[in-house]
Parts: C-alpha cells; sequence; structure tokens
C-alpha cells in the first residue's frame, strides 16, 4: 500500500491530538487535586468512591441523630434535677410539720407550699425538647400532665412497656436506641397509686387535718421511695447519655476512616501527576519536531 502525504499528516495530527488530550487530563488532575474527575478514568474507583460517600453521609445522619439524643437527654436530666429539688423541699416540710412544735395553722401553711410543689413538679414532667414533650412517651405533642387538681397522666407508656420502643433514634448502622422517660413512672396517674403526685396530695391532706402520726410514718416513708426512684430513672438517663457519648466518638472515628479512604481513592498523588505532565509535554514536543521533519511546510503552517 502506497503511503500518501495526506495519510501521514493524519497520523502526526492523531498523535499530536491524543498527546494533547493526556496533557489537558493531567493538568486538570493537578489543577483539581483529583485522580478521577469523570467516571470513565477509573469506574471501579468511582465505583467505591460513591460508597464511600453514602458511608459519609449515613455517618452524618447518625451524628446528627446522636447530637439530637444528647440534646433530648440533657433536658431530660434538667427536669430530673427540678423533680429531684421539689422532692427534697417537700421532704424539708414534711419533717416541719411532723414534729410535735408544729400546730395546726402552721401545718396548713405547709400545706400550701405543698400544694405549690405539686403544680411545680406537674410543670417539671411537661417540660419540651424543641416542640417535643418529654415525658409523655410517643405522645410528643400533648403535655403528660395537666394543671391544677387532675393528676391524670395525658401520655402513653411507649418506653416504659417493654412492647412499646418509644422515642427512638438510629445511632448506628441497625443499632436504635430509646431515648425518654415515662411521666407515669414517676409521678403515676392520679389516685392512691403511692407515685409522686398521690404521695404529694397525701401529704398536704395530712398537713391540713393536722394529721402528724401520718406524717411521721406513711409519708415519710413515701417520699424517700419516690426520691430513691427518681434517683433510678436519673441514673438510667446517665447511662444512657454516656452511651451516647461513646457512640458520638465511634462514629467520629469511623468517619475519619472513611474520610481518609475517600483521599486515598480520589486524591491525585501531585508529586507523580506533575512527572506525568513533564513527560507527556517532553512526548509533545518531540511529536511537534518529528511531524516538521516529515509533513510538508504548508501542513506545519497550518499547525502553527
Amino acid at each position: 500500500m502506497r503511503i500518501t502525504t495526506s495519510m501521514i499528516q493524519r497520523n502526526v495530527l492523531s498523535d499530536l491530538n491524543l498527546l494533547s488530550e493526556k496533557m489537558a487530563r493531567t493538568q486538570s488532575k493537578a489543577s483539581s487535586g483529583k485522580e478521577i474527575t469523570r467516571p470513565s478514568d477509573d469506574p471501579f474507583n468511582t465505583a467505591r468512591a460513591m460508597g464511600l460517600r453514602q458511608t459519609m453521609a449515613a455517618n452524618d445522619q447518625y451524628k446528627a441523630n446522636i447530637s439530637d439524643a444528647q440534646g433530648w437527654q440533657d433536658a431530660t436530666e434538667s427536669a430530673l434535677d427540678e423533680l429531684d429539688t421539689f422532692v427534697d423541699r417537700a421532704n424539708v416540710l414534711v419533717l416541719q410539720g411532723s414534729t410535735d412544735t408544729a400546730d395546726a395553722e402552721s401545718r396548713k401553711a405547709l400545706a400550701q407550699e405543698i400544694d405549690q410543689i405539686i403544680q411545680g413538679v406537674k410543670q417539671s414532667a411537661n417540660t419540651t425538647f424543641g416542640d417535643s414533650y418529654l415525658m409523655a412517651g410517643t405522645a410528643t405533642n400533648t403535655p403528660p400532665y395537666k394543671l391544677g387538681d387532675d393528676d391524670t397522666y395525658q401520655g402513653d407508656d411507649a418506653g416504659l412497656d417493654p412492647s412499646l420502643p418509644g422515642v427512638v433514634r438510629e445511632i448506628g448502622p441497625g443499632v436504635t436506641m430509646s431515648i425518654n422517660v415515662v411521666g407515669r413512672e414517676l409521678l403515676g396517674d392520679g389516685g392512691n397509686d403511692g407515685k409522686l403526685l398521690s404521695v404529694l396530695r397525701n401529704i398536704s391532706t395530712h398537713l391540713k387535718n393536722n394529721d402528724s402520726a401520718a406524717l411521721q410514718g406513711t409519708d415519710t416513708t413515701a417520699l424517700k421511695a419516690n426520691l430513691d426512684s427518681i434517683l433510678n430513672v436519673r441514673a438510667r438517663n446517665g447511662a444512657m447519655t454516656n452511651r451516647l457519648d461513646s457512640a458520638a466518638i465511634r462514629i467520629d472515628q469511623i468517619q475519619g476512616a472513611v474520610n481518609e479512604q475517600l483521599t486515598n481513592t480520589e486524591a491525585a498523588d501531585f508529586a507523580k501527576t506533575m512527572i506525568e505532565f513533564s513527560q507527556q509535554s517532553a512526548a509533545y514536543q518531540a511529536s511537534l519536531r518529528a511531524g516538521a521533519n516529515i509533513v510538508q511546510s504548508s501542513l506545519m503552517d497550518f499547525l502553527r
């Protein structure tokens, strides 16, 4: 087959175009710092990078869930601390009212403060985090208790009943955690159920009736039992907070490892890239010089 000048020209131009494209890609890699600028550059590592990015996005969501749960736990701890303070104050009032030196009028005055403590206890149980009531189970739009004489619990038992998961946050791949405290567990549901509201109602009644015997006996014992119950719930809440803190640290560690893998997959080796660019540039210049010797001057004029 006869080699024509036209064929030589096309081959030289084709080789120059290929070298120019390689130089452009290498220059783009150096300027962007990315090994992969489009999927065709490395289909395998492109798919791997996409998977790593999905993992990072999922971890970001887990971190957001953990942060929300930590805020919920902090607000719950604040509400429990208020309940603890109210019960401590009620205990002081019971001790004052149970002494033989207290008369009927002073006990009635103590009863008025107990009545205010009852309303304060309900307000603490109605604490919110954002727009959600903390102690109403999954009925987060409903205040668990109404202020006034009605001590009926208005929420549900989700989170207290093992068959009901309660307010749940996903804190890791396939790992969920119930984060709520149920108001009924501490304050009760009205009536003589031995819970905090019932005990405080009984204390108020005994103070108003000048019943020192009940104050010294059943009331003191019942109040101590409810204080122990609050402390147990606070301990459980603290354990959940510690678990959330550990989960946050673990997610940060995983996120750091995934980010390093993504960098190793996508990031270009700058020194290696510049060496490649220098080699390609030298080859391009050599091709231009070789083409100038082979191709007619009119073609080279065109190239210039």
